[in-house]
């Protein structure tokens, strides 16, 4: 049994320590495991190299692919599970690309790091099997709104939403690019129950000065709706980068 990674550098892994930089554990220590592959393609995501391989029509707005030989590398779960130990961090946050379309073999490799508290950063539309949702401690999980350019059916599949609604460890982490975006955030919460101190609003942007720039308006908003701005700590600390 293997799991497909994204990479650093060609085949180097992104397996790292650095500080959580998004959403409810931001500023802690953590390892991270970025993995290769995804089942959406946000027009906007920050890492398109996880899956806008030659050959992906599928739409993002730099217009660039990737060369999957050099942007994937593939690993036993001995050795990632090896790797993440030798970092010394309490807690592993699972990212990628979509990490649950891997789920199975993460359960696998997750018996080898029972110590660890596991945190998952998902778009929310694939459902993690037993094996491996008994492992995880927290859920980010960040369905992607209108903007992001995936159909409603894909993205937001309610079964899901209804899912992780009724799961305590699931937080809710809503990318935001213009205050319009606010609207469809608190239709999907009322319409799947989804208490306003679990939502988390995220201004989109790989710079500091977009960043900055969107939070001016978003904070307010926040205040307003009673709901928690997220920073993007790790783009104001290292810009945006592999492997930080």
């Amino acid at each position: 049994m293997a799991l497909v990674l994204a990479t650093q550098a060609p085949g180097e892994p992104e397996i790292f320590a650095s500080l959580q930089g998004e959403g409810p554990s931001m500023g802690r220590p953590v390892a991270f495991l970025r993995l290769s592959r995804c089942n959406l393609a946000c027009t906007w995501c920050d890492t398109a190299y996880t899956w806008h391989f030659e050959g992906d029509n599928r739409p993002h707005r730099s217009g660039e692919t990737y060369e999957r030989k050099a942007n994937q590398v593939t690993l036993s779960e001995e050795d990632v599970a090896e790797r993440i130990a030798a970092l010394d961090k309490p807690r592993l946050v699972i990212t990628g690309g979509e990490p649950l379309l891997q789920a199975g073999n993460l359960g696998e490799m997750l018996k080898l790091l029972p110590e660890m508290e596991v945190e998952v950063e998902t778009n929310g539309t694939v459902d993690p099997p037993g094996s491996f949702d008994i492992r995880v401690d927290q859920y980010n999980v960040s369905p992607k709104l209108a903007h992001s350019g995936n159909p409603a059916d894909l993205a937001l599949p309610e079964k899901m939403l209804d899912r992780w609604a009724t799961d305590e460890r699931a937080i809710f982490k809503f990318v935001i690019a213009q205050p319009a975006d606010l609207d469809e955030v608190l239709a999907l919460a009322r319409k799947h129950g989804i208490v306003s101190k679990r939502i988390w609003l995220m201004a989109e942007g790989t710079d500091p000065a977009t960043l900055y720039g969107r939070e001016k308006w978003l904070a307010p908003l926040c205040v307003e709706n009673n709901l928690t701005l997220s920073k993007r700590m790790h783009i104001e600390l290292f810009g945006d980068t592999r492997g930080t």
